[in-house]
């Protein structure tokens, strides 16, 4: 079973995943309409939330609960990466007289329940400590500084990260040594930087492991793959000077912790709605564009390995085993979802989810749940639970004078479940998985009783492997060869059509100039000369023609117009020697 917890106006509970969907007898529900926040640890064991009067924590497994903390106003909850410390986080208040508020960032250890620790943190945003997944290091950005803590000891800084002003930093997942990545916005002229460094070597210029600098950038978003080998970095402009988008610009950055970086290019110009790394590390997945938007995914050297073509999607998500990937239109768009078999690059099942705010991967790789949360939309709240073949396998709304504020998977540690073969028939459901007909078109009253005649605003481009494809070898072709294949080919091409017209008979009807026109392929050479020459003669074949269809007509040539006639095999054998000299 895959439990998932809800929370809304009528509490607090959790629903037994797959194949069962009744609710949880292992955590009792909490009715309380105060339920502000909640957090599952990592490995999914604990389970803590705030009911507006305490912070309770559970052991999920045993249904025990372990701690409660007297703290009413937390609205962020946060597990240690190996449950050692729950962090909360309260509003942030000063006194009436103006005097300095209290710590409102406290650290509990888990096993005694006493506070290790308590802060002074202003801003939600980026309001919780950043933990080693080893535990063995803790970070917090403080006045523009990276503070660091080893062990769990928050009464002594170890280390210091100090740059002009450190805006944001990310700590790398998995093994030692950790990686952090720290984003340096830009001030007067100087350009915003990433920078990526190895704890705890933070010395001088010369100790950053990697460094990429780019203007434009109010704001990045930095994304570690699991092996900790190479950072995206989003960057983004709140205003787009050009006036091309509303949402301001966005540019797609590579840092690789050897030192490698590089500006991912974009085919097609538009806002950067997304962007995911495979679990393999290897692979990257970009959702841009202006409407309808492109996918693509992208290898270690920014190269496309597979383009999507365009769609109505705003979203990537790759399963937990990386072996397939849903692009999805959620939020303004209708919720079309495409599943695709990433290993083949194969489409499984185009499922609809209309009115979708939230979309998360069961940790089985297998199950999928989408929902329509509140505040985003206040109607129809609910969820559904979805095999990822398209099949509908539970479907919950809640009482319309009710609210849904969160659902989400109970977490389990990577490897608990193995990768199963991916399906293409859809798994058997008793509900239907039909979604309503889309609204069609408007069509003004005087064209309602004719044939439809498509007018699309956008033709939409179909997907394509961009993988080069191999020649005769195993290698991809180089560029060199690539020239020659295209050359050795216009050679023959030539050579064939210069015989055909050849052996065709001065009575034979020919097809208009116009015609000739598209059908003649252009040949170039490289060289001006003989390109004129080339060109000339075909000006004069073209002549020639128009006088046989003049003669087959019955028309009396002239002299000279008979004598042009003649030469037409002199002229065809000089531009076969010209062409095949190309």
């Amino acid at each position: 079973l895959f439990p998932l917890a809800v929370r809304g106006s009528e509490g607090l509970y959790m629903v037994n995943g797959p194949p069962s969907f009744t609710e949880s007898t292992a955590f009792q529900r909490d009715s309380g309409k105060n339920c502000k926040a909640v957090a599952f640890s990592k490995d999914g064991s604990l389970f803590a939330w705030c009911n507006g009067q305490k912070v309770n924590v559970v052991n999920v497994t045993r249904a025990e609960l372990l701690h409660s903390f007297d703290l009413p106003k937390t609205v962020c909850l946060e597990f240690s990466p190996k449950n050692n410390v729950l962090a909360t986080w309260q509003a942030y208040t000063t006194a009436k007289d103006g005097t300095a508020g209290v710590p409102n960032l406290q650290l509990h250890d888990l096993k005694t329940g006493k506070c290790l620790k308590s802060f002074i943190q202003k801003k939600m945003q980026n309001w919780c400590p950043c933990w080693a997944d080893d535990e063995s290091i803790c970070a917090r950005n403080v006045n523009n500084e990276v503070h660091f803590f080893e062990n769990n000891n928050f009464n002594t800084i170890a280390n210091k990260l100090h740059l002009q002003k450190v805006s944001d930093f990310v700590l790398s997942p998995g093994a030692q040594p950790t990686k952090v990545a720290v984003y340096v916005p830009g001030s007067k002229g100087a350009p915003s930087f990433v920078r990526l460094y190895q704890y705890p070597n933070f010395g001088g210029p010369q100790s950053a492991l990697a460094n990429k600098s780019f203007f434009k950038a109010d704001k990045v978003t930095m994304l570690w793959n699991k092996k900790a080998t190479a950072v995206l970095v989003v960057a983004s402009t709140e205003v787009d000077k050009s006036g091309a988008s509303y949402y301001g610009e966005q540019t797609l950055h590579y840092v690789a912790a050897s030192g490698e970086s590089a500006v991912v290019q974009l085919p097609k110009s538009g806002p950067i709605y997304d962007v995911a790394w495979s679990p393999n590390s290897v692979e990257f997945c970009a959702v841009y564009g202006f409407m309808p938007a492109k996918a693509t995914v992208f290898n270690l050297k920014c190269d496309p390995v597979f383009d999507f073509g365009t769609g109505p999607r705003n979203a990537a998500y790759y399963s937990p085993h990386g072996h397939i990937l849903v692009l999805a239109g959620f939020g303004n768009l209708r919720g079309q979802m495409e599943v695709w078999d990433v290993k083949n690059y194969k489409l499984i099942s185009k499922p609809v989810a209309s009115d979708s705010t939230y979309f998360a991967w069961c940790p089985d790789g297998e199950h999928i749940v989408t929902a329509t949360c509140a505040p985003r939309l206040r109607v129809s709240n609910g969820y559904k639970i979805w095999h990822y073949t398209g099949s509908v396998l539970h479907s919950h709304q809640v009482p319309s004078d009710q609210e849904m504020w969160q659902v989400f998977w109970q977490p389990f540690l990577d490897g608990v479940f193995p990768e199963r073969a991916v399906r293409y028939q859809a798994v058997a459901s008793e509900l239907p998985g039909a979604e309503p007909r889309p609204a069609q078109a408007y069509r003004p009253p005087a064209l309602r009783n004719k044939p439809g005649t498509s007018s699309k605003l956008h033709e939409d481009e179909p997907p394509q492997n961009m993988k080069p494809q191999l020649g005769g070898g195993d290698k991809p072709l180089s560029k060199t060869a690539l020239k020659n294949q295209r050359k050795h080919e216009a050679k023959k091409a030539a050579k064939q059509e210069a015989k055909a017209e050849a052996h065709q008979g001065p009575a034979q009807v020919q097809p208009p100039q116009s015609a000739l026109q598209n059908t003649v392929p252009a040949t170039t050479t490289g060289d001006p000369e003989l390109d004129k020459k080339i060109k000339n003669l075909k000006k004069k074949l073209k002549a020639i023609e128009q006088l046989k269809e003049q003669a087959a007509a019955g028309k009396q040539l002239e002299k000279n117009q008979v004598e042009k006639i003649q030469k037409e095999a002199a002229l065809l054998k000089e531009l076969e020697d010209l062409e095949l000299g190309v």
